[in-house]
């Protein structure tokens, strides 16, 4: 690849950075989705990964082909904002999924539903 040769050593230096750092938090999330036990703690870790591991690795990637094509490109950030997008309505239809699920099948692992208090319900301090 001739394109990274003409790469200035700020660029080089702070692309290199942003991909490590993607590369560490992906692999954190991974190890968290492997070491924890039950599905709700689970579900957190590859988020992490998600989110930041690869906006880390666009932004990189942002870096490198704007400046060895001196112009701006944008393509990452349309992946970016897409994945910003879905990681959380992803994580919430899954969760709910399986809560739905779990509360149905009267699994100890979940909360009690939650019930407002009405004010008519609340002690009264005397």
């Amino acid at each position: 690849m001739t394109q990274a040769a003409d790469l200035p050593d700020w660029a080089a230096l702070l692309t290199a950075f942003l991909l490590i750092v993607g590369a560490g938090l992906a692999l954190i999330g991974s190890f968290g989705l492997l070491r924890l036990k039950n599905f709700y703690d689970r579900i957190h870790a590859p988020t992490l990964g998600t989110t930041l591991g690869i906006g880390s690795i666009l932004i990189a990637s942002m870096v490198f082909h704007s400046v060895t094509q001196q112009r701006f490109v944008i393509h990452e950030l349309l992946i970016t904002v897409l994945m910003v997008v879905t990681t959380p309505v992803t994580l919430m239809l899954l969760a709910r999924a399986a809560l739905f699920r779990d509360r149905l099948e009267g699994n100890d692992i979940v909360p009690p539903r939650y019930q407002s208090a009405r004010p008519s319900d609340k002690p009264e301090n005397q």
